[in-house]
């Protein structure tokens, strides 16, 4: 085996049963699952070169009997362009700060992310979510996670859910105050995301799974170049 993949030699790999899809309404879903008793973040930092993703203690892949529709996506730091338009977004959140925080439960947090989920997602299940459900989504014992804040004059408009990889940073989840959505919150924490990945010296930036027929995930192609993983391997878009 390739000396890289040694982090996963003692890794097991366990299927789920089958759940009601989330992103393709009538079609049936099942995870392979990472155990949670062993993994750790270099383990979970190749995992997700293998397109695998993280919520709460689980990193899992898509495994669906007869649907190959979830595709990992991931961004190259250093040949990604932003668009017009996301150059607009950048310039237009430029009098936003921006603090970086470790994953333990704030209020304020947990509220934007409540209002969030209701405007946003409303019946999907997570927009009744408990403190205690929320902190366990956004943080695992073993995972280098953090908070990042965006403040426009003292008030939160969004907050970044980020785990730092080996080579790149992986975006968990972002939420915003829905009042601000012409701001694009969503998209700059993006950009954010990526220029932090670059004044790290990381490779990728991760945005989770893309379902070309969801279109609710169709602002995950905009960034370009971009990759996505088919078949085994990495083949990048643009």
């Amino acid at each position: 085996m390739n000396a890289r993949l040694d982090p996963l030699r003692s890794l097991r790999l366990l299927l789920s049963t089958e759940h009601g899809c989330s992103y393709l309404p009538g079609r049936l879903a099942r995870h392979l699952v990472a155990d949670p008793l062993v993994v750790d973040n270099q383990a979970y930092s190749q995992l997700a070169t293998l397109g695998f993703r993280r919520s709460g203690d689980h990193v899992y892949r898509p495994h669906c009997r007869g649907c190959k529709a979830c595709l990992s996506l991931r961004i190259p730091v250093w040949a990604f362009r932003p668009d017009r338009s996301q150059r607009r977004t950048w310039n237009r959140n430029q009098d936003l700060q921006v603090r970086c925080l470790r994953p333990v439960f704030e209020f304020e947090h947990y509220q934007l992310f409540s209002r969030y989920l209701q405007a946003r997602h409303p019946g999907s299940g997570m927009d009744d979510s408990s403190p205690e459900s929320y902190l366990s989504f956004i943080s695992a014992g073993w995972s280098n996670t953090v908070l990042y804040e965006f403040r426009r004059a003292g008030r939160l408009l969004a907050v970044a859910i980020v785990d730092r990889l080996d080579n790149g940073l992986s975006a968990v989840y972002t939420c915003f105050d829905p009042a601000e959505s012409a701001r694009s919150p969503g998209t700059y924490s993006i950009l954010w995301q990526l220029t932090e990945a670059r004044r790290l010296g990381l490779e990728w930036v991760y945005l989770g799974y893309w379902v070309q027929e969801c279109p609710k995930m169709a602002y995950k192609v905009n960034f370009r170049p971009h990759q996505v993983f088919v078949e085994g391997r990495w083949i990048e878009v643009g």
